[in-house]
């Protein structure tokens, strides 16, 4: 088995040898590095290039001009020799033991998706536990037998994917900047006959500050409606939306009606935004108040959810303002 590693890279000169240099100092065996350079303005492609010259044999730069980090990881894809994908963010970068570990549980079954935990890591090199979500079953479960791993955090990168996932059911990134993940990682995971969660945390993910969300960009928390929608949509033309209705509920609850309501009520209470986020929960979801799923939610999340549905907009600005 080989492992394709797809490393979307957009003006990252200061992490990029942070994160490549984790991944060599990995067992590299049966493995390639796709560094993929969405046309970055800064010194990330002469670095990626440095690489590939270093280590011809393991390394391939390529460029393209600006689409973001989806079309950036379909490039990757539409170029990787592997059975394997494995997305690593390019100020990311992975435990020494993640390519190993990852090889051994592969090679022991037909698992199509090999999900795994991470470290959450400051600049200043701080580093916690976090948990994708609920543990499940190491055994090889579906979906269907499973349904809550839906509601896992939807990152790409927190999981090894069999190519023939993408490939059978012609499945790729969308070409946005915002919620790529979501939209592609919920309908592989529909898909995917078998699923192993480890409980071996492989990824370090970099908590860097200065988030891309600011007043000036508040409109875009738009986008999370379109994709919703093309979520739900897919579900529904693939005759799955019965089977995991509580589950879709639940994703675009915490997602739609509270994550973005909050992002929004954080820096402007007065946004018609909110209101659309709410219309839109409200009409694909009527009974969304009786979900089951909003009951495991932890304490903090069922407060702003409750003040959500009162829509007490400043309350909730100044709750998540004061918790940071």
């Amino acid at each position: 088995m080989k492992i394709s590693i797809i490393i979307p890279i957009y003006n990252v000169e200061t992490w990029l040898s942070r994160s490549v240099e984790a991944i060599l100092a990995n067992d590299t065996a049966n493995c390639e590095i796709l560094l993929i350079d969405d046309g970055s303005s800064d010194g990330s492609p002469a670095l990626c290039d440095r690489y590939a010259a270093e280590h011809p044999d393991l390394i391939r730069a390529i460029h393209q001009k600006n689409a973001g980090p989806g079309a950036a990881r379909n490039t990757g894809i539409a170029a990787a020799t592997g059975d394997w994908f494995l997305f690593v963010d390019s100020d990311d970068r992975l435990a020494p033991n993640a390519l190993s570990r990852l090889r051994e549980v592969a090679a022991e079954g037909e698992a199509d998706v090999i999900s795994f935990q991470f470290f959450k890591e400051s600049v200043e090199g701080q580093s916690w536990e976090e948990w994708s979500g609920p543990m499940q079953s190491l055994e090889r479960f579906s979906l269907r037998e499973q349904p809550a791993f839906l509601l896992t955090q939807p990152s790409c990168w927190l999981r090894l994917w069999k190519r023939s996932v993408f490939e059978d059911n012609g499945i790729s990134f969308p070409n946005v900047v915002w919620y790529e993940d979501v939209r592609t990682v919920t309908k592989l995971l529909a898909k995917a006959k078998q699923i192993v969660n480890l409980p071996d945390h492989l990824y370090y993910y970099l908590d860097r500050p200065g988030s891309i969300m600011n007043s000036s960009q508040l409109p875009r928390n738009r986008d999370i409606l379109p994709a919703f929608a093309d979520i739900l949509d897919w579900f529904e033309a693939e005759g799955l939306t019965k089977a995991y209705y509580d589950e879709l509920c639940a994703l675009t609850v915490q997602h739609v009606l509270l994550a973005a309501s909050v992002r929004v009520a954080r820096i402007d209470p007065k946004s018609e935004i909110l209101e659309e986020l709410r219309a839109f929960t409200e009409k694909r979801f009527p009974d969304w108040k009786k979900n089951p799923y909003s009951k495991t939610l932890p304490r903090l999340k069922r407060l702003a959810l409750h003040l959500v549905a009162q829509k007490r907009w400043r309350l909730i600005r100044t709750l998540f303002n004061l918790k940071g």
